[in-house]
């Protein structure tokens, strides 16, 4: 599912179960965060994030979950964030190269990482709408930093996507490529940037990231996010998005 490739000073972890999206269950959680502590104990001068197939990362895989019996506080606050975190704090530059399907938790990837490319035909937003639960893993906080109340609360509202040409319109993310032109052109500044100067880059990182978290607050964010959908599991609009998911219909909500 996680594979971490090493070479010329650059870490490449690649999401490789591109037949469910690339979605993430407990196992690939752990997994992902092995592969950073393992790039990191390598040395890396750089790492590149991606996933193989049409799409980066659809989120949380939900196909074996039973609603009644989900503890999702828990599933985010133990699992989830402690790979955020992780990811946040590496000591290397970070970029990812995202296509398709970035939701959810593989949104929160994103939200983790210094640098994010996506490619034009990117789905970016929050799906929440349709499962009876929220937007977690950070979402909340990047879309009111970057997009604002009323824009953030239309795409939660609506569980409509943004291509990832009005992502990078929009200031979500760095830079946007054709979806055939992404992985070249971000390793090729992947490879560049790790023959820099990595300990000034990382001097800049935690300055950046002081910035970030005085004004915002990230991590209290996410804190919330997770109460919040601890919170939603046990309802039962919660029941109906999961099972209307996996029997692939549109829900029928109580509200």
């Amino acid at each position: 599912m996680v594979q971490l490739n090493i070479a010329d000073g650059v870490a490449e972890v690649v999401l490789n179960a591109p037949k469910k999206l690339n979605s993430l269950d407990e196992a690939a959680l752990a997994d992902l965060y092995k592969a950073y502590d393992d790039a990191e104990a390598a040395g890396v001068r750089a790492l590149l994030l991606r996933g193989e197939g049409r799409a980066f990362c659809a989120g949380r895989d939900i196909s074996g979950v039973v609603p009644a019996d989900d503890d999702a506080y828990a599933y985010l606050g133990e699992l989830v964030t402690p790979l955020l975190r992780k990811m946040a704090s590496f000591p290397a530059p970070t970029f990812a190269a995202a296509q398709g399907a970035c939701l959810g938790v593989g949104l929160g990837l994103l939200v983790a990482t210094d640098v994010v490319y996506v490619a034009d035909n990117a789905k970016i937003g929050s799906p929440f709408a349709n499962l009876g639960a929220t937007l977690d893993s950070g979402g909340h906080w990047l879309f009111t930093e970057r997009l604002g109340a009323h824009r953030t609360l239309d795409l939660i509202y609506t569980a409509d996507l943004m291509s990832g040409s009005e992502a990078v319109a929009a200031g979500l993310f760095s830079r946007v490529f054709p979806a055939d032109e992404l992985l070249e052109s971000t390793r090729a500044t992947v490879a560049r940037v790790a023959t820099g100067a990595t300990g000034a880059f990382r001097a800049s990182k935690e300055l950046v990231a002081q910035i970030r978290d005085s004004r915002l607050g990230l991590w209290d964010s996410i804190e919330d996010e997770n109460k919040a959908q601890g919170m939603l599991c046990g309802t039962d609009d919660y029941a109906e998005g999961f099972a209307a998911f996996n029997e692939k219909r549109k829900p029928s909500f109580k509200g």
